[in-house]
């Protein structure tokens, strides 16, 4: 990171940004400095403004008003291309790469080197070398088809892009919302590297934890207004989200609710195991709230997709309520009270072409359509507690924020009145309000009795919510630890002596 405390003229400045559709205003009044070697978090509730903002530096988006400026020139973006050349470059969350072409091909795609009008693919192979050796990436060979790639490697792909623009201000897109611990790290330092060559970054993330990390001044927006361009050193996570949420949050993790107890036993596995998962002991009580830890890799996933009979078990029992049962398939799952929330609401949660009403209908017109007239009356009080913001319950899923896509999932499943729900990275990619918001759903439903199992990658997010935390290490359940754990406690159980930054 270079020191900015000497007055110095941004590479980009950005005055009076205005964007608005069909008469909604999205972005008012946008101003941003960001200096070469410096990089700017831009933080915000989902809705707030922060995509609209990029897609207009990026050139996907022109503003109605305002002004943009790289070195002191104004500038004016009609199409990606355009930026790019202009030295701005945009790593956007949802990659745009060709999977059966190679890294170099992707990376170098319209301005292939060329030697007596056939592309030189030597040079080419050879520059992508140079370019990934720059960011300290030596494994991938250039010659590698991007589908073989990891999401990790695929951003590696997306950044080297960038960079090969010679793009002197580089944004990104919430770059760690799919990466596992050891990927994050590799992005940390790729992020160093490039400020050390005074690069300017302009970084978007709903991880607090990276936003302090990683950015020397932070920016929010809130209802797609500025309201704050804070040094980094002067907030706390506290500050950051009273300025975030326009209200104070005492606490992340809300209590349980008065009355809240835990009851008898909903779920119980003996000795279950299948392909993926062995020797599982583990009772999940009415009432409470089990978070399940471990390295990618562990096997959660697995587990849960095992329980809700995607990739049913194939020993030992499975029992509900005191009786053993079969669930081999998610209908039957269904019919027995389970739900599961996705770790990818996208692919498999939503049905994203459909209105909020038929995606919040689903599960019950397909498994209990005798349901679906109380259920329709249902949904409408649902998703007003849950403060989906939405136009109609006509709107289609596409159109929402993460954070109101992930609402409608959570309506969907708790329409069909499931008495165990299942809970894969439930708060993944959505902001710090709607977090909160499916925190309080999550203790609604112990004190309604529910039993709630929850994987997730954020270990305060764990250690916060959860009663009871089991800790997953090759297929099997390492071991138990009790409310309140420290990050190092549960790091030690699954990783053993490996580094705490392994950690999903």
């Amino acid at each position: 990171m270079v020191d900015n405390s000497a007055p110095a003229a941004p590479v980009l400045r950005v005055r009076g940004l205005t964007k608005s559709f069909v008469g909604n205003v999205v972005l008012r009044d946008a101003d941003l400095d960001l200096h070469a070697g410096q990089v700017l978090g831009l933080v915000g509730e989902n809705g707030a403004g922060k995509s609209t903002l990029m897609k207009v530096l990026a050139g996907v988006h022109q503003p109605d008003s305002g002004t943009i400026e790289i070195d002191g020139r104004p500038v004016t973006f009609t199409h990606p291309v355009q930026a790019q050349h202009a030295g701005l470059s945009t790593v956007f969350q949802e990659f745009n790469l060709l999977p059966e072409r190679s890294i170099a091909e992707n990376i170098w795609l319209g301005r292939e080197p060329r030697r007596r009008g056939v592309v030189d693919t030597a040079t080419m192979n050879r520059d992508t070398e140079e370019l990934l050796a720059g960011l300290g990436i030596t494994g991938l060979r250039p010659t590698r088809r991007v589908r073989s790639l990891s999401v990790a490697e695929q951003q590696v792909v997306e950044i080297a892009k960038a960079v090969s623009f010679d793009s002197r201000i580089i944004s990104m897109d919430e770059p760690t919302a799919a990466l596992a611990g050891h990927e994050v790290e590799l992005l940390y330092r790729i992020i160093e590297r490039l400020t050390e060559r005074g690069v300017a970054i302009l970084y978007v993330s709903h991880r607090l934890k990276e936003i302090f990390r990683l950015c020397d001044t932070i920016t929010v927006l809130k209802d797609g207004e500025q309201v704050a361009t804070e040094q980094a050193a002067d907030l706390d996570e506290g500050g950051l989200v009273r300025l975030m949420v326009g209200r104070s949050m005492s606490s992340f993790f809300p209590d349980p609710l008065p009355g809240t107890t835990v009851g008898e036993p909903r779920l119980e596995l003996r000795g279950a195991g299948n392909g993926y998962v062995d020797g599982v002991d583990l009772t999940l009580h009415a009432g409470e709230i089990v978070g399940v830890a471990g390295l990618q890799g562990s096997g959660r996933t697995e587990l849960l997709s095992a329980i809700f009979g995607v990739d049913p078990f194939t020993r030992g029992q499975l029992l509900l309520d005191g009786t053993e049962t079969q669930v081999r398939t998610p209908r039957q799952a269904i019919r027995h009270g389970l739900a599961l929330i996705t770790e990818d609401r996208k692919a498999t949660g939503l049905a994203l072409h459909q209105s909020i009403l038929d995606n919040a209908l689903g599960v019950v017109r397909s498994v209990f359509p005798g349901r679906t007239g109380a259920a329709r009356a249902a949904v409408p009080q649902m998703l007003s507690t849950l403060a989906v913001s939405a136009r109609s319950m006509a709107q289609e899923a596409q159109f929402l924020s993460g954070g109101n896509q992930q609402k409608v999932v959570l309506t969907r499943w708790l329409a069909a009145g499931p008495g165990v729900v299942l809970m894969d990275e439930p708060t993944r990619g959505i902001d710090v309000g709607a977090k909160h918001a499916i925190y309080e759903v999550m203790r609604s439903l112990a004190a309604d009795g529910v039993a709630v199992l929850m994987v997730s990658s954020e270990l305060p997010e764990v250690i916060g919510m959860s009663d009871r935390i089991v800790v997953m290490r090759d297929g099997r359940l390492a071991g138990e630890l009790a409310a309140g754990a420290t990050e190092e406690a549960v790091l030690a159980m699954a990783a053993g002596s490996q580094d705490r930054e392994d950690v999903a």
